[in-house]
């Protein structure tokens, strides 16, 4: 086989991606332009044009030096805060989440007693615990990390539980009969199989963890996205609103990439298996 002959299949390849790319970008370019127009028709202070959105991005986040990483000093100011919290709240949300969802799926009494009670705490509007939670921590980055913890808590919470009570009886039975030890039960059947469920309650929050962290930041914060936006609405700011806005999409597009890609490195497996448990080719 040629040189020539060898290349031609990534290069197909290649297009085929772009192409694809192509088509799901379409409709939200031809948003984009009806966005310019109407807005500029209509002239309203509240709804700018996606022009001067673009300006005011740039000019408020990324107009930095290049060895800042273009990253300005507004930047820094109000959008690592709100990282640092999301970050702090996230991942104590998923360290208490998996390690309780885990203990009350294998532990049955546990899962009996707990369930309804998890079941009524994930029922209540977190938003709706923000006044207490001001009272109870002030307006500290504590309470912004409270709120966001408790968000994501309960989504991977459950689904861990659901996703180790759900283990194949199969694997169960064969690491039984094996006399597996704890460990090697742990590591080899329960965490592999219960993997997908967590996941998904990992990627859920991911979505919860932006919101919240917004909204706590809306009513009680001294810096962060949420502040941001809240003071350019009083002053009246509307391009440099919006393009805070902006920056949160991007913020939860470029989340779930990461996300989708560590899920594909670790859970590559699991794509790889029908659901009558024979390997795909």
């Amino acid at each position: 086989m040629s040189t020539n002959d060898a290349t031609r299949p990534s290069l197909v390849g290649s297009a085929l991606a772009v192409g694809r790319s192509v088509q799901s970008l379409w409709l939200l370019a031809l948003l984009l332009v009806v966005w310019e127009i109407a807005a500029r028709f209509a002239g309203s202070l509240f709804i700018p044009p996606v022009s001067q959105i673009f300006v005011a991005f740039v000019d408020t986040w990324l107009s930095a030096s290049p060895s800042s990483l273009f990253l300005s000093a507004q930047f820094r100011t109000d959008v690592l805060p709100s990282l640092a919290r999301l970050g702090l709240g996230y991942g104590a949300a998923a360290t208490v989440g998996i390690c309780a969802g885990i203990l009350i799926g294998v532990w049955r009494p546990a899962g009996a007693f707990f369930n309804p009670l998890i079941r009524l705490g994930m029922s209540v509007p977190v938003t709706a615990l923000l006044p207490i939670a001001i009272v109870v921590f002030g307006i500290t980055s504590g309470m912004n990390v409270f709120l966001i913890a408790l968000g994501c808590l309960w989504p991977i919470l459950i689904n861990t539980y659901d996703g180790v009570r759900s283990l194949d009886r199969t694997a169960v039975t064969a690491a039984k009969s094996l006399r597996l030890t704890r460990r090697r039960y742990f590591l080899q059947v329960l965490l592999p199989g219960a993997s997908p469920a967590i996941f998904a309650g990992l990627r859920i929050s991911i979505g919860i963890a932006l919101v919240l962290m917004v909204i706590s930041e809306l009513y009680a914060a001294t810096a962060g996205l949420g502040f941001y936006i809240v003071n350019q609405q009083r002053l009246f700011r509307f391009p440099e609103l919006w393009s805070a806005i902006v920056l949160l999409a991007l913020l939860g597009i470029l989340f779930n990439a990461i996300f989708a890609l560590v899920e594909r490195l670790l859970l590559g497996w699991h794509r790889n298996v029908r659901p009558d448990g024979a390997e795909r080719h």
